[in-house]
């Protein structure tokens, strides 16, 4: 009997589900072709300046107190705006809804607005993800690191990516994690405040990655060692060894991630498996440093500061333009 219950919730659940998803796809839809007709109207009075304007308003007078908030000047605007972005009818896709269409619409760059469309039908991202991911602007912390050519591929499975660093990113934004950026904490806190909140973690971390194991033990020779975080990425088919420092990263720290990552790859990894890879996740770092002490062109250690609040377009100015330098600099 209790599985016979479990079964029929399941089935109204599923069914109040696809319900509520067609109702947002014919509301989608229904914008959209209002949005044609307000842009078509406007081009028949082109000689009129302010003929764009009086029509949205005398609409809305029409139209709000018979349907409700949904059809205020404001949202007739965008209705307007939604058509004017996506011209052509198989371009809005019924995997996004009106709430994530309205967050695309705020960003002016086209190639920007393509990637989170990308990445929100192949995540399944929530509106609230969606909303997370543009605030704290994974799109350009992805460039910091990757062409916009090799980005846009990689969000729309153009390609696969076969390099960590199509994936990685730097810095790494835990603002979920309710920390203040200006109080004392220990290693240990940061570490419980991630799995408290793993999830989304994951969701910073990037595509494909899978919680394994905290606290992991090595034992060497008679040592012990303890990994912090370990994951496991499918895509790149990999160990992912995360290890957290709270200060400013010194060479011994990447030598003993370098060490963890070399007993992976010879102790844990299987033959048909990618090399590990190494995140240090820190609270500041010295580029030069970081780079002196690893090989050159080595794919397997990366070093990433978190930031415990959203960057500002001027951070990420400043990051693009050092990475520009240090591009020309090679």
């Amino acid at each position: 009997m209790n599985h016979l219950i479990q079964e029929i919730k399941h089935i109204i659940h599923q069914a109040k589900n696809q319900a509520v998803r067609a109702v947002d796809v014919q509301r989608v839809l229904m914008y959209w072709h209002i949005g044609e007709r307000i842009f078509v109207a406007e081009q028949g009075e082109q000689h009129r300046a302010d003929y764009g304007t009086y029509l949205i308003k005398n609409l809305a007078k029409q139209l709000e107190p018979e349907f409700g908030s949904g059809f205020s000047e404001r949202q007739l605007e965008l209705c307007r705006q939604f058509y004017r972005l996506f011209p052509i009818p198989n371009a809005v896709r019924s995997e996004l809804n009106w709430t994530q269409y309205k967050l695309l619409m705020r960003l002016s760059d086209e190639d920007e607005r393509t990637f989170y469309i990308a990445e929100t039908i192949k995540n399944h991202w929530s509106s609230r993800q969606l909303e997370r991911q543009i605030h704290s602007q994974l799109y350009q912390r992805l460039l910091l690191s990757n062409d916009k050519a090799s980005v846009l591929a990689v969000a729309q499975n153009e390609i696969v990516p076969h390099e960590p660093k199509q994936i990685i990113k730097d810095p790494m934004i835990l603002e979920f994690l309710d920390l203040k950026p200006q109080q004392h904490y220990y290693e240990k806190d940061l570490e419980n405040a991630i799995l408290n909140h793993i999830q989304e973690f994951l969701l910073e971390l990037g595509n494909g990655f899978a919680f394994m194991q905290r606290q992991k033990r090595l034992h060497i020779d008679g040592d012990d060692f303890f990994v912090d975080l370990l994951f496991y990425n499918r895509i790149l088919q990999c160990f992912v060894v995360v290890e957290l420092k709270m200060h400013k990263l010194t060479h011994q720290d990447i030598g003993q991630l370098q060490m963890y990552v070399n007993y992976f790859d010879r102790m844990e990894k299987l033959p048909h498996e990618n090399p590990t890879i190494g995140i240090l996740l820190c609270a500041d770092k010295n580029e030069t440093v970081v780079k002196l002490t690893l090989p050159e062109n080595q794919q397997q250690i990366f070093a990433s500061q978190y930031q415990f609040c959203f960057p500002s377009a001027e951070q990420l100015r400043d990051e693009l333009q050092k990475e520009l330098q240090h591009f020309q600099a090679a």
